[in-house]
C-alpha cells in the first residue's frame, strides 16, 4: 500500500493551509449551469419549433375543419414533385452567389488584413455598412440601380454586354431587373459582408514571419499565396462559404422584389403556402425538406473540404 503523501509546508517549515479535497463523486456543476440558459433559449425557440412544424408537416384536414395527426409523409414527396424546380433554382442561385462573393470577397479581406493599414478600420466599417440598413430596404434600392433607364443597364448594353447574358438566359433582351442576373446580384450584395468577415478573421490570424520565411526561400508571391496564405485561411473560406450559401438558398425578397414568378425560389414557394394557399402540412414538409437537402450538402462539403477548424 503506498503512503500518503507528505503534507506541503511553506519556507519556514511549517505546515500549509490546504483546502479539504470535495467528496468523492462529487463534481462542479457550475458549467452546467452556465450553460442552462442558453440550453432552454435553444429548446423553447429552436427545438420546439421544430417539433411543432414536424407534427405539422404530417398532418391532414382544412383551417376550417382543423388539422390532425395523420402521418402522412406522402406529402414530402408530393412537395418535392411539385415544386422541385424551386429548390434546383434556389441552390442555383445560393452556389452562383456564393462563387461570386468569394471572387470578390478574398481579395478584400486579403487587402484588410495585409495591405489596410491605418485604414483598416475605415474599411471594416464600410464592410459592416449594409447592416445598418434593413434587409428590405438593400434590396429595394437594387431596383433603382438595375432600373430598364438607370446607368447600369445603359453601359451594359453599350459594352454589348447584355447581349452576351440574354444568350446565357441570365437576362431577357435589354432588361436585367425581372431576370436571374438581378437575383443573383441581390443575393450577391446583401450576403458579401459574411463572407468578407470570416475570411478577413482567418486570414489575420497568419502570422507575417511565414510570409517572410517563403520570400527567404525564393518562393515568388504566387507560390507564397498558393502554398502559405491560401491554405492557413481554408477554415474562414469554409465558414464564410457557409454563412452566404445556406441563408441564401431560403431567401425569398430577391426573388420577390428582383425577379419574376419564373425566377421564385424555394422560399417564395413556402410563403405562399403559409400566408396564401395556407396549405400549412406542405408548406412544413417544403421547409423540412429544404433544411435536410441543406444539411446534406453541408455535411458532404465539410467533409470534402478537408478542415476540422471554422473561424
Amino acid at each position: 500500500m503506498r503512503p500518503p503523501a507528505p503534507a506541503p509546508t511553506t519556507a519556514t517549515g511549517e505546515a500549509a493551509d490546504t483546502p479539504p479535497p470535495p467528496p468523492p463523486g462529487r463534481r462542479d456543476l457550475t458549467a452546467y449551469w452556465l450553460l442552462l440558459p442558453a440550453a432552454v433559449w435553444l429548446a423553447v425557440f429552436f427545438v420546439a419549433p421544430l417539433v411543432y412544424q414536424a407534427s405539422t408537416s404530417i398532418q391532414t384536414g382544412s383551417l376550417e375543419e382543423g388539422y390532425r395527426v395523420t402521418w402522412n409523409f406522402g406529402v414530402y414527396w408530393e412537395a418535392l414533385r411539385e415544386y422541385g424546380g424551386h429548390f434546383l433554382r434556389s441552390f442555383a442561385y445560393a452556389a452562383t452567389a456564393t462563387v461570386l462573393c468569394l471572387l470578390i470577397g478574398y481579395p478584400l479581406a486579403y487587402l484588410l488584413a495585409f495591405r489596410a493599414g491605418r485604414w483598416r478600420n475605415v474599411l471594416l466599417v464600410m464592410v459592416i455598412a449594409p447592416f445598418f440598413t434593413s434587409f428590405l430596404i438593400r434590396t429595394l434600392a437594387w431596383k433603382t440601380i438595375l432600373a430598364d433607364s438607370g446607368p447600369v443597364v445603359a453601359a451594359l448594353d453599350a459594352l454589348h454586354i447584355l447581349d452576351v447574358t440574354a444568350w446565357l438566359g441570365l437576362t431577357s433582351g435589354d432588361r436585367v431587373l425581372a431576370t436571374p442576373l438581378a437575383v443573383v446580384c441581390g443575393l450577391t450584395y446583401n450576403f458579401l459582408p459574411f463572407m468578407i468577415l470570416p475570411l478577413y478573421a482567418s486570414l489575420e490570424r497568419v502570422d507575417p514571419a511565414l510570409h517572410e520565411a517563403a520570400r527567404d526561400l525564393y518562393a515568388s508571391p504566387a507560390t507564397t499565396f498558393r502554398r502559405v496564405t491560401f491554405p492557413l485561411s481554408l477554415p474562414g473560406v469554409v465558414a464564410g462559404t457557409l454563412l452566404t450559401f445556406i441563408p441564401a438558398s431560403g431567401d425569398y425578397i430577391n426573388a420577390q422584389l428582383l425577379g419574376s414568378p419564373s425566377e421564385q425560389m424555394v422560399g417564395n414557394a413556402i410563403q405562399k403556402q403559409f400566408l396564401n394557399v395556407l396549405d400549412y402540412p406542405t408548406a412544413a414538409a417544403m421547409s423540412f425538406l429544404l433544411m435536410a437537402l441543406i444539411l446534406v450538402m453541408v455535411t458532404t462539403y465539410m467533409r470534402k473540404a478537408g478542415t476540422e477548424e471554422v473561424v
